[in-house]
């Protein structure tokens, strides 16, 4: 059976990843399997799998595959957990999310993206709860979650975040000024009142986190 190129290229990828540094097999499966070219704008297909963040419409991007590689490790995301994305974008990661055998949800702010990416995560077969609004909020009707990826820099973590975490549970977000954000991942603790462990690893540029708990 003939490969295709865009097997190949998704391939390659992977192995720049883990030249990279991304070490979790079944993270790597999940980039290797969705198909990159799909998330992203027509005139940026034949770029699909270099390892850059892509415009898309709104002012937004998809993001490096290599952030999206590392957010979700740090996600340590195990079959059957709930997991809430803030900033659908193209649902690219979304997708990788679903690969992983995750349960979604994922909300975006604007509504160009939640229909599009509505439109290509049910043509790509991935069944995702989407919901079109202030993601700095959370989503308290599903809540709690095994885990919560933002994919938009914050000045602060919104304490609104860890209250809908599950105990134990990992939030994994960019947190820093306007210019540079450091990736922290957040694992709360096993009881009411104990404190979150916290991890940074830097440095990292994303797009604003943007309404009530975010940039004003």
């Amino acid at each position: 059976m003939s490969i295709s190129l865009q097997s190949l290229k998704r391939k390659e990828l992977v192995e720049k990843l883990i030249r990279s540094g991304i070490k979790d097999k079944k993270v790597l499966e999940a980039i290797g399997t969705v198909k990159r070219e799909f998330f992203v704008n027509d005139e940026f297909k034949r770029y699909a799998y270099d390892n850059n963040a892509l415009p898309i419409n709104c002012s937004q991007t998809i993001s490096q595959p290599y952030t999206v590689a590392f957010m979700t490790e740090l996600l340590e995301i195990k079959e059957g957990n709930k997991i809430l994305e803030i900033g659908t974008g193209s649902g690219y990661q979304a997708a990788v999310l679903k690969e992983l055998g995750a349960d979604v949800y994922s909300i975006e702010k604007y509504e160009e993206l939640y229909l599009k990416a509505k439109s290509t995560l049910e043509n790509q077969n991935y069944k995702v709860t989407l919901k079109c609004g202030d993601g700095s909020k959370g989503w308290a009707e599903f809540a709690p979650y095994d885990g919560i990826i933002v994919t938009a820099g914050s000045p602060k973590i919104p304490d609104v975040y860890l209250d809908q975490l599950l105990p134990l549970g990992r939030l994994v977000i960019p947190v820093g000024d306007s210019a540079v954000q450091k990736i922290w991942q957040v694992k709360k603790g096993s009881r009411e009142g104990d404190k979150p462990e916290i991890k940074k690893f830097s440095d990292f540029k994303f797009v604003p986190l943007q309404w009530e708990e975010g940039w004003k």
